[in-house]
């Protein structure tokens, strides 16, 4: 469910706007253009929003800023800790993850989430999905801006060129976490009663806008 990844997080939690803001070069393309991935997924969000992997706050910042009630979760501590304050406790961030997460009592009408999904296999991204479908009424949204990639071939061909490159660290990670394809989570989001579309945003990173049917 993605929490074997909680220590990562926890050791990153102090230099990941750092990364994300382009200083790392092993992940620059992964974060190119990010404010406008985030701003785009908050374009998308509609009513009350539930936030996945709120991380340090970015994206949960950009949500605010279009005047959108925001429930988070995030299964780090650390993470948690220094959202909440670059968030000026606007925001309640609560322990969970995309699968395990304390009950909200207003209606959700949009489930978002950055950089996050890839910490779930396949199997667990499906079981999340259909949890939403449950959660959503009619119209309700999914967006999610994630890694993820056209097909097999071009997540290996991504592979091979970070390591030509010697971008290590980033080989390792399109390895070890569970990265997908667009047709595996096209039909899975239609399975589960959504219309979909992607949209792409730099080499690495889509945005995916699930609608309720």
């Amino acid at each position: 469910m993605g929490r074997e990844f909680i220590e990562l997080f926890e050791d990153w939690a102090n230099y990941y706007d750092a990364t994300v803001s382009g200083q790392d070069v092993e992940y620059t393309e992964v974060f190119r253009g990010y404010e406008d991935i985030l701003k785009d997924v908050a374009n998308k969000a509609i009513g009350n929003v539930l936030e996945f992997g709120v991380g340090t706050g970015n994206l949960t910042q950009h949500l605010l800023n279009k005047h959108l009630p925001v429930y988070g979760i995030e299964p780090s501590p650390s993470m948690r800790e220094i959202a909440e304050e670059k968030l000026s406790n606007h925001v309640k961030v609560m322990d969970g993850d995309f699968l395990q997460f304390p009950p909200i009592d207003e209606e959700v009408h949009s489930i978002v989430s950055s950089y996050a999904f890839h910490h779930l296999t396949d199997e667990e991204k499906e079981k999340a999905i259909e949890l939403y479908s449950n959660m959503l009424s009619k119209n309700g949204k999914i967006v999610f801006a994630d890694t993820m990639f056209e097909d097999k071939n071009a997540y290996q061909v991504t592979i091979t060129h970070a390591e030509k490159n010697q971008f290590l660290n980033l080989a390792e990670d399109l390895k070890t976490e569970y990265y997908t394809t667009i047709p595996v989570l096209k039909q899975i989001v239609e399975k589960y009663g959504f219309s979909v579309q992607f949209t792409r945003f730099n080499h690495f990173v889509w945005v995916m806008e699930a609608t309720k049917n």
